[in-house]
């Protein structure tokens, strides 16, 4: 029996890659993608090679690259440009194997192991795929093969990255002097507070991890830690899925806002809009929810402040003034009175739309459920502002602005 192949292909500095690529070509100065630095958004999404030369982090705030690194160039995200790219290179990836699982808008997940019949050994699948993106996109391609998902991950992240040819093969067999000896904070899904309690331990290497009795990670950690215990030792019998993306646990929506929301009424009128947003969404997945949650984050840095709180109620709903009413129940409960800055609500426990038994002690439930769906309708086909509450027609709401944004930044 052939033994599996795995490739998790990852694109070096996707955004600004792209931004290079269509933009830039022959830019020799340092690159960044950043939010609107005249917001709170104004963050590095995306540092060129260039840029983290000079010491520039993504996540970090623009002034302070600019501090870092006087000549910077900064630009706006594009985002329909990133999908558009991110989907051309699927397209690339399915001329070797049908077997593509998108991990992230720059990482997907390949399972090449009968592609070798047709293209060779994996290292040479791997140079032919870094090629065909390069060629057609100007985007370098990092590529990390293992046996499973959690070698071809880890061998992307650790190894892959700081080749010259961006590719690594670990070995299921070589783990041992490979891997164990690097801390545990390069494991795959350990995360830097799971890495904390694990050092807390005296687990300090990913080794230290493989060799400790898998009972006790499991009773001081459950699941969780079992399963960082089987990727220590390489084990992972998750296949590469073209469904993935098919099985939605949640749907949710936040935004940071433009500046520090006080007055109730201001905050209400943006909460409204994101439990639209987020109930069109359940909609058009034809699924609804049982539990509400309501995320709301404070305007100072310095001092953490705000809440994270959930409702499940016993009747399912996509019914955006349903959800709505919880949100703001919600919200009343908790909320301290101090200035906000960000607001996220999340649809879970998702159940078929079909599959609801509609309450007797509801009157015009089917009505309102209806309702929405052909609300949606018309939002599909003449745009997102062309039905609006009236309540989006005020100086506090972030609808329009919304409207021309993918995934909170302009497309």
């Amino acid at each position: 029996m052939m033994k599996q192949v795995i490739f998790l292909v990852d694109m070096q500095s996707f955004f600004a890659s792209v931004e290079k690529a269509k933009h830039y070509r022959h830019l020799k100065h340092p690159l960044v993608v950043s939010g609107d630095p005249k917001r709170r958004s104004g963050v590095i999404l995306a540092a060129c090679p260039l840029a983290k030369q000079a010491g520039i982090k993504n996540g970090e705030r623009l002034w302070e690259a600019q501090e870092k690194c006087p000549n910077l160039i900064s630009v706006s995200p594009h985002m329909q440009e990133y999908i558009d790219n991110s989907l051309a290179i699927t397209n690339i990836l399915k001329s070797i194997t049908d077997l593509v699982e998108p991990y992230s808008i720059d990482e997907q997940f390949m399972d090449v192991t009968y592609s070798q019949k047709l293209f060779g050994t994996p290292e040479n699948m791997a140079r032919h795929i870094q090629h065909e993106i390069y060629t057609k996109l100007r985007v370098v391609a990092r590529v990390g093969i293992g046996e499973n998902k959690v070698l071809a991950k880890m061998a992307c992240d650790t190894f892959s990255k700081h080749k010259k040819n961006g590719v690594f093969h670990l070995k299921k067999d070589e783990i041992e002097t490979v891997l164990w000896p690097l801390p545990i904070e390069k494991l795959f899904r350990a995360g830097s507070q799971m890495a904390r309690h694990l050092r807390r331990r005296a687990i300090r290497t990913i080794g230290d991890l493989a060799r400790t009795d898998v009972t006790k990670i499991k009773k001081e950690w459950g699941i969780h830690g079992h399963v960082l215990w089987m990727n220590a030792h390489g084990v992972d019998y998750s296949p590469v899925s073209l469904s993935t993306t098919d099985r939605q646990k949640g749907i949710g929506n936040g935004m940071t806002l433009p500046r520090d929301y006080h007055d109730i009424t201001d905050i209400k009128v943006v909460l409204l809009e994101l439990c639209e947003e987020v109930c069109r969404r359940a909609r058009q997945a034809h699924v609804m929810s049982q539990t509400v949650s309501l995320g709301v984050t404070g305007s100072t840095y310095s001092i953490k402040t705000g809440f994270h709180r959930q409702m499940t109620i016993a009747d399912p709903t996509n019914i955006t003034l349903d959800i709505y009413r919880i949100a703001c129940g919600l919200f009343d409960t908790f909320w301290d009175g101090q200035p906000i800055r960000r607001l996220h609500v999340s649809l879970t426990n998702l159940v078929n739309d079909n599959a609801v038994q509609l309450s007797l002690f509801k009157e015009k439930q089917a009505d309102h459920i209806k309702l929405g769906y052909e609300t949606d309708k018309i939002l599909t086909k003449y745009g997102k502002n062309s039905l609006v509450r009236a309540s989006s027609l005020l100086a506090s709401s972030q609808a329009k602005d919304r409207a021309a944004k993918i995934g909170g930044h302009y497309k």
